[in-house]
C-alpha cells in the first residue's frame, strides 16, 4: 500500500514538473518572439505598439508629456465628425482664423469658401492651420466649447497627460505623452473618414472657382511598399518634428509615435528604421 501511495505521489510530482516546464517554454518563446532592445532612432521620444497583441514593442520617454504640434490636428477632427455636422456645408475663412495662426503660412484668405470636408481634408492632409481653426470656430459652441471637447474626448480615450488649448497645434501648451497619443491614433484609426483624408497623397480644392493643388506632409503615403491606415505630422520649434501613424507591418497593425526629431527628415527615417527593426526581429525569432 505504501508502494503504490509513493508511486502517485512520484508520478503527481512529475507530471506538475511537466506542466511548469511546458509553460516556462512557452513563456521563453513568448519573451524571444518580441525584440529585446529598442530601435536605434533619433527621436527624442518615442512608442511602438502592436494592436495584434496590445504588448509595445519599444519606447522612450514614453510617459512624458511633451508640446505635440499638429498631431492636435487629428483630436481636432474627432471632435468635429462627432458633433455630426454636414461636411457639405460651407464655411468662409476669416480674419479670426489668420489672427488665430500667425505665423503660419496658408493660401486660404480671409472669404474664402470651403466645405467642412474639405477643410477637414486639408487640415489632416496638408496640416492647414486655418482650416483647422475655422471647423474649430463653427463647432457647436463654438471655438471654447470645441476645446472643451477635446479635453473631455482626451479624457474618455484614458490619456491622462493630455491637454489642449487651441485646434491647431501652434501652442506649445497642447501636450501628451507618446504613449497617450497612442490612445489617440487608435481613435482616429477607428474613423473611416479621419483613415481617408489623413493617408490622401493628395487633394484640389475650389476657391472662387480656382482650384488650389494641396499635398501630404507625410511622403509614406506616397510610397508603395509602405500601407499606412492613419497618419499625422506636427511641427513647432517646441516640438520637434513629430510623427504618428498606424500602418500594416507584416499583416500587424502597428501604431509608431515620433515626438522630438529636429532633423527635417529624421521621423520618415525614423519610421523606416523602426519597420526595418521589426522585420530584423522577425527574422531573427523564426530564425
Amino acid at each position: 500500500m505504501q508502494t503504490r501511495f509513493n508511486f502517485v505521489i512520484v508520478a503527481a510530482a512529475v507530471g506538475l514538473l511537466a506542466l511548469l516546464s511546458s509553460h516556462s517554454a512557452v513563456a521563453a518563446a513568448k519573451v524571444e518572439s518580441k525584440p529585446r532592445t529598442n530601435p536605434d532612432l533619433r527621436s527624442g521620444a518615442f512608442y511602438i505598439f502592436d494592436e495584434s497583441d496590445s504588448t509595445v514593442l519599444a519606447a522612450r520617454n514614453e510617459g512624458v508629456a511633451a508640446p505635440i504640434a499638429s498631431i492636435t490636428k487629428l483630436m481636432t477632427a474627432l471632435v468635429v465628425l462627432e458633433a455630426g455636422q454636414p461636411l457639405d456645408a460651407k464655411i468662409a475663412m476669416t480674419r479670426d482664423d489668420v489672427k488665430a495662426t500667425a505665423g503660419s503660412a496658408s493660401r486660404l484668405a480671409p472669404g474664402a469658401k470651403l466645405s467642412r470636408g474639405d477643410l477637414l481634408h486639408l487640415a489632416l492632409m496638408s496640416s492647414e492651420n486655418r482650416a483647422a481653426n475655422a471647423l474649430c470656430r463653427t463647432y457647436p459652441g463654438g471655438t471654447a466649447a470645441c476645446v472643451k471637447a477635446m479635453n473631455r474626448k482626451a479624457k474618455a480615450l484614458g490619456m491622462k497627460t493630455a491637454r489642449f488649448v487651441e485646434p491647431t497645434g501652434l501652442s506649445s501648451a497642447n501636450v501628451s505623452s507618446p504613449a497617450d497619443l497612442a490612445k489617440l491614433v487608435r481613435a482616429a484609426a477607428a474613423n473611416p473618414t479621419i483613415r481617408e483624408y489623413s493617408t490622401d497623397a493628395e487633394h484640389t480644392v475650389y476657391v472662387k472657382g480656382r482650384p488650389l493643388e494641396y499635398g501630404s506632409t507625410n511622403s509614406l503615403v506616397k510610397k508603395a511598399d509602405w500601407q499606412v491606415t492613419v497618419q499625422k505630422t506636427g511641427y513647432i520649434a517646441d516640438a520637434g518634428r513629430c510623427l504618428v501613424m498606424e500602418a500594416v507591418i507584416d499583416g500587424r497593425d502597428v501604431v509608431i509615435v515620433l515626438l522630438n526629431s529636429w532633423g527635417k527628415l529624421t521621423r520618415i527615417g525614423d519610421a523606416n528604421r523602426v519597420r526595418a527593426w521589426l522585420a530584423s526581429n522577425a527574422t531573427a525569432s523564426t530564425g
